[in-house]
């Protein structure tokens, strides 16, 4: 008989996060000799990729999360628990959490990220982020609802600031999000809104550096800015944002615009739980690790994913903040465990970069791969068949597939339901 989760005598591994680094590295552990604990505060993997399209009503939730327990249920040496994780006690080798204090032998951070404000708290407590499901949720909610304001309001400018959509930052999130919304403009407002002239709806793009899509090739920003702009996005370049009052974003030499939903993808953060020394985080929030993911000083402890900032002299600030490192870093990092509990020498992470890409809408996508450049319908086949295959499940490939299918050939984004009305916080965030 088979040995129960509890009565295991294996080395303990405590991993916090069940992203794409904490997932795959338990999947590497899975019936190897270690008990392992995956804890996240939710009970569900989210695949963020695809975050914007459940924010536009493309998706729903249910097609981009799968519930961890379903994940690891056949791993018979790993145990879920949903846990708020209060703080790491590295001295004493434990991980305290609103549902008990874990004790472990190896500890591996793969916490991601979080959105970063820069310190505004007018803008973290009026904009809206998109980093989460619930977030997504409340974006699409908030944008229907502004549409159903705009055709009872009487006043001009407040049916002005209801019909502007502000995204700030223009990386993949921005410009795949600006992309969705230019297509509800233009293929749900004139059947679903006939009474709202759909010229009156601009989509505002404003982005602090000098292009789009900053992390990918010169090619790929020129492009995805020419996609954008033949879709009607406006987009404002070498623009920061200085405040924010829940109807004026004020702009640093340029005209405010008036808004009542202002999306914040401007920046991203490391998750960091508390119990670590300052000395050990670096730019970003991120976690310094060697090269074998340990972080420097502290025993058993690893970090990985975009939590984690490996330094090197390629990468002076880590390894970038990206799915294909994490998915990368898991196994590697499970591989690694394995080989020292055999008293076997650890091999150090080398990244394969495999590309990376973005969509601008129907037929509109921008891939770098290694050895080629690719725009237009064909890079967003591509992007289609990369993103339905990194999905967790089978059943969340069918189901994003059909939905994609569906909105093709109707031109629509089905999913347009205001199931909790969405409140916007004041600026104390309440």
């Amino acid at each position: 008989m088979a040995e129960k989760f509890e009565d295991l005598k294996y080395p303990v591994v405590v991993i916090i996060g069940g992203g794409f680094a904490g997932l795959e590295l338990a999947k590497k552990l899975s019936r190897k000799p270690f008990k392992v604990y995956l804890l996240d505060r939710h009970n569900y993997h989210t695949f963020q990729p695809l975050l914007y399209q459940v924010a536009t009503g493309g998706l729903g939730s249910d097609a981009i999360a799968y519930p961890l327990r379903k994940v690891i249920g056949p791993m018979p040496n790993v145990s879920f628990r949903m846990a708020e994780v209060q703080r790491m006690d590295t001295d004493n080798k434990k991980v305290i959490t609103d549902v008990g204090d874990f004790a472990y032998d190896y500890l591996v951070l793969a916490t991601g990220t979080k959105t970063n404000y820069f310190g505004n708290s007018a803008l973290q407590n009026l904009t809206m982020p998109l980093k989460t499901i619930p977030e997504a949720l409340d974006i699409r909610s908030y944008f229907l609802q502004e549409f159903e304001k705009a055709l009872v309001e009487q006043s001009l400018s407040t049916q002005e600031a209801a019909l502007n959509f502000v995204i700030v930052g223009a990386g993949p999130t921005g410009v795949e999000l600006a992309g969705a919304m230019a297509e509800i403009r233009k293929n749900v407002m004139p059947n679903d809104y006939r009474e709202l002239d759909p010229s009156r709806m601009h989509i505002h793009l404003i982005e602090a550096g000098n292009r789009v899509l900053a992390t990918m090739s010169e090619k790929s920003s020129r492009d995805a800015q020419k996609f954008l702009e033949d879709i009607g996005v406006e987009i404002m370049l070498n623009t920061m944002v200085t405040g924010y009052d829940g109807k004026e974003l004020k702009l640093k030499d340029q005209e405010s615009i008036l808004a009542e939903t202002v999306i914040w993808s401007a920046g991203v953060m490391g998750n960091l739980p508390e119990g670590l020394p300052a000395s050990f985080v670096q730019r970003g929030n991120r976690i310094k690790v060697d090269e074998f993911g340990q972080v420097p000083g502290l025993d058993g402890v690893f970090a990985i994913g975009d939590i984690a900032a490996m330094i090197s002299e390629k990468h002076p600030n880590g390894y970038p903040m990206l799915g294909s490192v994490a998915i990368q870093q898991g196994p590697w990092l499970g591989e690694n465990l394995i080989r020292l509990a055999n008293n076997q020498p650890l091999r150090k992470f080398v990244y394969k970069d495999k590309g990376s890409m973005a969509t601008v809408g129907r037929n509109r996508a921008v891939v770098d791969l290694p050895f080629i450049h690719l725009k237009g319908i064909i890079a967003w086949y591509i992007w289609m068949f990369v993103h339905l295959m990194l999905l967790v499940s089978f059943r969340n490939r069918v189901i994003v597939f059909v939905n994609w299918a569906w909105n093709y050939l109707s031109y629509e984004r089905a999913i347009r339901l205001i199931i909790r009305p969405y409140k916007k916080k004041d600026l104390n965030g309440e």
